[in-house]
């Protein structure tokens, strides 16, 4: 016999034993359920005439006042339509009399029926509107009321006969319902016991096949499954042994050492505590870590794109380091903890700094991008104190310095003395110097309202050539003093454009400043202003001795200073002026060669109409 037989065979007792218990349930509650509908029949229609006929009273009523209101034409209509309705519900009632008590209640409705009839028609009678008001109020709402109260005595007669019938009805059900359950119990019971012991032969070979199946699935691919017959059970059991064999001989494959080292390599990555994610080429999610599946929630299992269950924040991380690498713009590093993301987790809010690393292939092309969300929450904290330690050191700064500076001015002066020729030289070297450290304090404050998300931008309309003119003014003594020509070239397409204008003069500014710096005596620094599209592109270039490569990637990190710069400054103005560049939604960079001069750029997004 074949399993699907036995299996069948073993379900017949417990089959048969249900539909016996089955047939006489259903029989047996058929027969009371239509007990129950005829007992409550009658009484269902004596409760929905009295409902009907109290419906009937309040709409006759209505049209009484709207007689007594003036609008007799109206109320004279409804009356007309509602009293034979009224009467054809109470011979239904009369004609239906099954509860002690409902003939002497439905004769009263009939005697309250008359005499509210009766009051009407002299109601109808009165021509005088106040006549008929009073009419109203003295004789014809008390007929009204005891007419209903008539209908309502019925109505609560049958629905308590209603009521008490239900729950003889419901008790006789429970004994019926509680002799049912236990024959069914029986029934059940006898046949599990007889369909259990006929399932428990059936399928003791596949008891024998699950614990097989149970080893392979711990890695004893040696393992193989006993079973003995001709049945489908015995078939699967051969199939099983030869899929175990063909496992062993693959395992031993070299195919087979590769998944081992793919496995090795993906439990090594679980192992990090950082969140990891690895794109493909075409920026599809390949693989994800274990921790980024918990921190970021988004399992890879899990149908549908696993990106869009992560936080919008992270998502859009995520797609910037994505894009940036897959357009082969070499590995991905953040400017600062200011780019760190917060993810809400149950241990409390985490911030995680974005990394990425592109993957190459043979042939040089980027064949994914691999992301890794480092876990920066007591770093950045640590910079957020560092950050607010700097503003409230350089704010007590300003005072002091201010009193310092007016002091030193007012001795140059001689306000307080005459001066001679060497207190002057050192007088005039101090003030230099309490220039230098007011521009650092101020740079220092800047960054600090950067960094505080206080910087706003106020946006106006502005010409180019205001914007150049103002930064290479500020640069035209010390650019003479070295030698070094100022020049500019703006083009048309970019005449005017609508931007902070004291803040991009502070970049320009700054751009300009480094460039009358870095060049020697007879060299140029060149301004020029051009439209790319929908983006104006700014480029401020010397011909100094430009900066080497491994230099360019640093020189806009804050306090960072080139070796072999000029004293000064505080390295902070490259800093700033990154931020607010992006703070316009542009790009600030620079392309150099040592020896070849620098070129410092930023475009800034504008619409087409802001050229003029």
């Amino acid at each position: 016999m074949t399993l699907r037989g036995r299996l069948l065979l073993a379900q017949a007792p417990l089959a048969l034993a249900l539909v016996l218990v089955g047939v006489v349930a259903v029989v047996t509650l058929g027969r009371v359920g239509r007990s129950g509908q005829e007992i409550l029949q009658d009484n269902y229609r004596s409760v929905l005439a009295m409902q009907r006929m109290t419906e009937h009273l309040e709409r006759m009523d209505s049209a009484a006042l709207f007689i007594v209101a003036g609008e007799r034409q109206r109320g004279e209509a409804q009356q007309a339509v509602q009293r034979p309705k009224l009467e054809a519900e109470l011979r239904v009632q009369e004609a239906n009399l099954t509860e002690k008590g409902e003939a002497s209640a439905t004769q009263r409705l009939r005697e309250a029926w008359t005499r509210y009839v009766t009051r009407y028609d002299a109601l109808l009678a009165l021509s005088d509107r106040e006549a008929a008001r009073e009419h109203y109020f003295e004789s014809l709402s008390p007929a009204f009321s005891e007419a209903k109260a008539a209908a309502s005595a019925i109505l609560d007669l049958n629905q308590d006969a209603m009521a008490r019938k239900s729950d003889a009805q419901r008790r006789l059900s429970q004994r019926v319902n509680a002799l049912t359950g236990v024959a069914v119990l029986a029934a059940f019971l006898v046949g599990l016991f007889a369909s259990t012991s006929l399932t428990h032969r059936a399928l003791r070979p596949v008891s024998v096949l699950s614990q097989a199946v149970q080893r392979i699935g711990q890695g004893d691919l040696a393992v193989r499954a006993v079973v003995e017959g001709q049945d489908e059970i015995a078939q699967l059991g051969q199939e099983f042994n030869a899929m175990a064999e063909r496992l062993q001989r693959y395992r031993q494959s070299s195919l087979g050492e590769l998944l081992q080292a793919q496995a090795a390599s993906q439990a090594a990555i679980d192992s990090l505590p950082d969140p990891v994610l690895v794109f493909g080429a075409d920026g599809a999610l390949l693989n994800v870590n274990r921790a980024a599946e918990d921190v970021l929630r988004m399992p890879m299992g899990a149908e549908g794109d696993p990106l869009a269950r992560a936080a919008p924040e992270v998502r859009e991380v995520l797609e910037r380091v994505r894009l940036h690498m897959l357009e082969g713009k070499g590995a991905y590093q953040p400017r600062g903890y200011e780019e760190a993301v917060r993810v809400s987790s149950s241990e409390g809010d985490r911030w995680l700094l974005p990394r990425g690393s592109p993957v190459y292939a043979e042939s040089g092309e980027v064949a994914g991008a691999t992301v890794i969300l480092q876990d920066v929450t007591r770093l950045r904290r640590f910079d957020e104190l560092k950050n607010d330690l700097v503003a409230t050191v350089a704010h007590e700064f300003r005072t002091p310095l201010t009193s310092l500076r007016m002091a030193i001015h007012l001795c140059a002066e001689g306000v307080v003395g005459p001066v001679t020729e060497k207190q002057a030289d050192l007088l005039s070297a101090a003030q230099e110097d309490c220039g230098r450290l007011q521009g650092i304090v101020d740079d220092l404050l800047d960054l600090s309202r950067i960094q505080s998300g206080q910087l706003t931008l106020n946006l106006r309309r502005v010409t180019a050539l205001e914007l150049v003119e103002g930064a290479l003014g500020t640069h035209r003594v010390a650019a003479e003093d070295r030698g070094v020509r100022l020049l500019q070239e703006i083009s048309p397409e970019a005449e005017e454009l609508e931007v902070d204008p004291e803040r991009v003069q502070l970049v320009l500014s700054n751009l300009v400043g480094n460039g009358v710096r870095h060049t020697p005596s007879g060299g140029e620094v060149l301004v020029r202003v051009t439209r790319e599209g929908a983006r104006v592109r700014f480029e401020v270039r010397d011909t100094g001795e430009g900066i080497p490569p491994e230099e360019q990637a640093r020189i806009f990190e804050k306090f960072y200073r080139a070796p072999g710069a000029p004293a000064g400054g505080a390295g902070l103005g490259l800093s700033i002026a990154r931020d607010i560049v992006q703070a316009h939604g542009g790009q600030l960079g620079v392309v150099s060669a040592p020896g070849q001069g620098s070129t410092f750029w930023f475009a800034l997004p504008q619409p087409a109409s802001s050229a003029s």
